[in-house]
């Protein structure tokens, strides 16, 4: 078997498969070693290396009836031109018939729900001021909506909105003057220490930095409730790994490293 393990790890990461690229790395090498007859062979990011790998081991004609195409995907026009001239079977059990569906970008999860239900909308606050000491009024409720417009009548209390209701300036993404992607953090800050102990503690980054986890099947932790430090450090952390958009990433809460 021919694959781009890279690519693969990459698209299982996207698609929720699992959420640690080397997870894949790990099961190509296992596999290898577990079946002595069975080669899964990395061939790299070529585009056309594997139909070039392929093309050469069919040009072999004595190898034509020892060959049988196993279909998952439904073949592609340069292989249905040829499955005529070969066995072709199928293992449904071991072998997807559909394309892992991706997440795109990562947090379209996150994204899709309201809100309201990710982050508790901030408080108003609301402060009174008497327009008249003449006038005693009995009225128990005072309109805090932000939707509509009170105008107070003489003797009422006037509402004055405090600044806290207005909403935070929307996250930037800071670039230099080639247009390439910049992110502040200073690691030399962050103790070793530290870093050793949260990722003893194998936190999810997807749960913890981005809100939700994508992996129905995710085995790392959602349930420790962190400190600030700890937040801080685990955000650290989760900037050890590659963001596949590298300096292009307009994501202002992407946690990769770009190259």
């Amino acid at each position: 078997m021919y694959v781009n393990v890279k690519g693969l790890s990459d698209l299982c990461v996207r698609g929720g498969v699992t959420t640690e690229p080397s997870l894949i790395e790990d099961f190509v090498r296992g596999f290898n070693a577990s079946y002595p007859l069975f080669d899964l062979v990395d061939i790299g990011a070529g585009k056309e290396s594997a139909h070039d790998k392929i093309g050469d081991t069919l040009a072999d004609r004595d190898l034509i009836g020892r060959v049988s195409l196993i279909e998952g995907l439904p073949f592609a026009s340069d292989l249905d031109l040829i499955k005529a001239s070969y066995r072709v079977t199928k293992f449904s059990d071991l072998f997807r018939d559909t394309k892992i569906s991706v997440w795109a970008p990562w947090k379209a999860a996150v994204a899709s729900k309201p809100r309201a239900l990710l982050t508790p909308s901030p408080v108003q606050h609301v402060t009174l001021s008497r327009t008249s000491t003449n006038t005693t009024t009995t009225s128990n409720s005072v309109p805090t909506s932000s939707s509509s417009t009170t105008t107070p009548n003489s003797g009422e209390f006037q509402v004055v909105r405090s600044k806290s209701s207005v909403p935070p300036p929307p996250k930037i993404v800071e670039r230099n003057k080639y247009g390439q992607r910049v992110d502040r953090l200073d690691f030399k800050t962050i103790p070793r220490d530290e870093v050793n102990r949260i990722k003893k503690l194998k936190l999810c980054n997807f749960y913890y930095l981005q809100g939700e986890c994508p992996n129905d099947n995710c085995h790392h932790d959602h349930s420790r409730k962190l400190t600030k430090t700890e937040y801080q450090v685990l955000t650290a952390i989760a900037r050890m790994t590659p963001c596949r958009y590298g300096l292009e990433c307009d994501d202002p809460e992407c946690f990769g490293v770009l190259f």
